[in-house]
């Protein structure tokens, strides 16, 4: 799409942001990033709590200046009645409001989705919850590992002493809310077109994770197979799908899945002939492989595998990661975040490009910025 083509699809849809930290923030930088006129609302003198953390960029962390480019802050005392009253107006022409709060809390503020749709019934109330607003756990104050514990999720991982491994990813903030989100609020962007009216969306990280379990759901309710760690196919219990040390004590990540891609790795790595059937002896073949593997460099395992279809790679680092070729052809660092003169590269988000703005250097909101838009 050409430049003078280029339309940002959420342009001219207005966001209030209450969200703070990552879940929410992150689900509105998505919709920044596709057009969206996002208004960060903080509390005042501090503002979000990850303003606080470290590194910093400019005057507030890194993680914050990442997670919040190109929005707007206003700095306000939500439990002030009259500080309340100012946020009216832009209550009444939002297009969206999202908040992560315990269920209840903004209900208490008189800022809920009942007393918001009385005065914009075209608001999408969008609420970003670990356990949703409603259940036994509603209230239960948790963080990401308890949610992929709770799930199942984390039981399924394991280290050389068995017993489970912290994900190093946040699984359930990112992949079970800022991406339902989303998801939900285009989703109910698309319906009221349609309709003309607004609702109220219940997402709840806790509960999307399960998704990612589709296979293991599957294995236990039609077969009685009920998952275990180093037991299924993408856990550790099969010689194509796994990782192996190698001569070097780097790892190879290998996937040859599919038969075409097994013989073809089985030829690469010269495995022997009584091992290449993995159905006769499953467990013999994987430590064969793990062999093989272990008598090679990393280096030498990539010059063997290159131009091969044989699904494998060697492990990178996040910093050899953002060095990489293909990533740095793609183009996925140049939108960049910046501060006082200094920038970086900005947090990649999935968006087309040719739905992002033409400007690709924005910075980050200062607290209270903003806070010329009330009234």
């Amino acid at each position: 799409m050409s430049s003078a083509s280029r339309i940002q699809p959420l342009a001219g849809v207005k966001v209030l942001d209450f969200s703070t930290l990552l879940p929410g923030p992150l689900a509105t930088l998505i919709l920044a990033e596709a057009g969206a006129e996002v208004i960060k609302i903080e509390r005042p003198g501090r503002g979000d709590e990850m303003r606080s953390y470290t590194p910093k960029l400019g005057n507030d962390s890194v993680n914050f200046a990442m997670l919040n480019r190109g929005k707007k802050s206003i700095a306000i005392d939500l439990k002030d009645k009259v500080a309340r009253e100012s946020l009216m107006p832009l209550v009444k022409s939002a297009d969206v409001v999202v908040e992560q709060f315990r269920p209840g809390v903004m209900d208490r503020l008189s800022l809920g989705y009942e007393a918001l749709h009385a005065i914009n019934p075209r608001i999408i109330y969008c609420a970003l919850t670990g356990y949703g607003q409603n259940g036994p756990r509603a209230q239960v104050a948790a963080h990401d590992i308890n949610y992929v514990a709770e799930s199942g999720m984390l039981s399924l991982t394991a280290g050389a002493d068995g017993a489970p491994v912290l994900p190093p990813a946040l699984i359930a903030d990112i992949a079970g809310g800022t991406y339902p989100a989303v998801i939900n609020i285009l989703l109910a962007l698309r319906a009221r077109d349609a309709s003309g009216k607004g609702c109220k969306l219940d997402i709840a990280m806790g509960d999307n994770l399960f998704t990612f379990l589709y296979w293991g759901m599957g294995n236990g309710l039609a077969a009685g197979e009920w998952p275990t760690p180093g037991g299924d196919l993408v856990t550790g219990g099969s010689a194509r799908y796994n990782i192996y040390r190698t001569r070097d004590d780097q790892f190879v990540a290998a996937a040859p899945l599919e038969q075409k891609f097994w013989e073809n790795f089985c030829v690469a790595i010269t495995l022997a002939a009584e091992f290449r059937d993995d159905t006769k002896d499953p467990a013999a073949t994987k430590r064969a492989v793990m062999q093989r593997l272990r008598e090679k460099t990393a280096a030498e395992w990539q010059v063997i595998f290159a131009g091969k279809d044989v699904c494998c790679c060697v492990m990178a680092t996040l910093e050899q990661a953002m060095r990489d070729p293909h990533f740095q052809a793609r183009g996925l660092f140049n939108r960049k975040v910046s501060v006082d003169g200094k920038s970086i590269a900005a947090l990649p988000v999935p968006v087309a490009p040719a739905f992002c703005a033409e400007q690709t250097t924005a910075s980050y909101p200062k607290l209270g910025d903003a806070n010329s838009l009330l009234k």
